[in-house]
């Protein structure tokens, strides 16, 4: 059964998304604030979490970073009040999978959380090598790692699946959309925003070799080249 960590503080949404999720057949932990939330992450193991970004004592925000230093790879959807622009992408930079504003449908959010779950459970399925040589580096997928000689740097999810992407992809325009669906499920405004982050991260973890490039073809897509060193 895919455990839910789920953390919400108004009482009545709280209680009405519990049992509709767990009538789904999802088993739900729900914290009412953003101490407990992290408490009851550090004791138990979850498949997802659903956090409020508006909660008191830690906000969403700052419980998501917790989280993260624990675990880089489990999924997690904010659910928020507020549909600022601004704070959908900063929700998306700091390593969300999804962001929900409120009001929203429990079925909505029941597609949303099956997505997710679809995609992170299946990521490994399609992958033919899962190590690869890039320039300098060596990539391996499945363990999540980019490594230059001795020094091994962990892979969060998406940055695992954007490199998989490029590097299965080497010396071909890859289409945005394309890239979008695959690692983030939809090609909205704000997706396009996060995936424009997660390039610049890993322009920054490849700089090591000059010969590896990310090419930027603006509104159209990328592409990863290697060039011979002479």
């Amino acid at each position: 059964m895919t455990k839910i960590l789920f953390v919400e503080d108004d009482p009545n949404l709280g209680l009405l998304l519990k049992e509709n999720l767990n009538n789904k057949g999802f088993d739900i932990t729900w914290c009412r604030d953003g101490a407990e939330g992290a408490s009851m992450f550090a004791k138990q193991n979850f498949d997802l979490c659903i956090l409020d970004v508006m909660l008191p004592v830690k906000d969403g925000f700052s419980l998501s970073r917790e989280i993260r230093g624990v675990n880089e790879d489990v999924p997690i959807i904010f659910l928020t009040a507020r549909a600022l622009h601004e704070d959908r992408i900063h929700g998306l930079e700091i390593g969300a999978d999804d962001y929900i504003t409120k009001p929203f449908s429990t079925q909505e959010l029941y597609l949303r959380i099956n997505a997710i779950l679809r995609r992170t459970q299946n990521k490994n399925s399609s992958v033919k090598d899962k190590v690869k040589q890039l320039g300098k580096y060596l990539f391996d997928y499945t363990k999540m790692t980019l490594q230059l000689g001795d020094q091994v740097k962990r892979l969060s999810s998406k940055e695992a699946d954007l490199l998989c992407i490029l590097v299965s992809h080497q010396d071909e325009l890859i289409p945005r959309s394309a890239i979008l669906n695959k690692v983030w499920g939809n090609d909205d405004y704000f997706s396009a925003k996060s995936m424009d982050v997660y390039i610049s991260k890993i322009r920054k973890m490849l700089k090591e070799d000059p010969a590896i490039e990310i090419l930027n073809a603006y509104g159209t897509g990328f592409k990863l080249i290697v060039n011979e060193v002479v």
